[in-house]
C-alpha cells in the first residue's frame, strides 16, 4: 500500500484522514497543497479514479469565483483551470496507487488494507 494524502494542515477532514491512517498504523505521505501542487499526471490519475473533474471541485472553496466558473467550462478548460487553481480542490484527496477518494471516506479506505 502506497498512501498519499493531499490537503492542507488546517483542513479538518484532512486532519481526520491522517488520524484514521495513524490509528491503524498505516504509513502515508502527506502532501501539503499550500506548498506543493499536484502534478498533471497525479491530477489526471485522481480524476479518472473518482469519476470526473466535477467531483474534485469544492463548492465551498474560498475562491468562489473560480469554483462557480468551473460549471461553465469545457472538460479541457476545467482541467487546466483546476491545475492552475488547486485551492478549489475538495480535501483531502487520498491516493492508493490508481485508486483515489475525495473527502473523508474511511469505508473505502478500509477495503484498501
Amino acid at each position: 500500500m502506497n498512501i498519499q494524502i493531499f490537503g492542507t494542515n488546517k483542513g479538518f477532514d484532512t486532519k481526520k484522514a491522517q488520524r484514521w491512517f495513524k490509528e491503524r498504523r498505516i504509513k502515508f505521505q502527506f502532501v501539503n497543497l499550500k506548498e506543493k501542487d499536484m502534478s498533471k499526471g497525479e491530477l489526471r490519475s485522481v480524476i479518472s479514479a473518482v469519476g470526473g473533474i466535477d467531483k474534485l471541485v469544492d463548492p465551498k472553496a474560498k475562491d468562489q469565483d473560480t469554483a462557480t466558473l468551473m460549471q461553465y467550462l469545457s472538460q479541457d478548460q476545467k482541467f487546466e483551470k483546476l491545475l492552475e487553481n488547486q485551492e478549489i480542490l475538495k480535501q483531502p484527496i487520498v491516493r492508493n496507487g490508481k485508486q483515489a477518494t475525495v473527502g473523508y471516506v474511511p469505508e473505502v479506505w478500509e477495503s484498501w488494507k
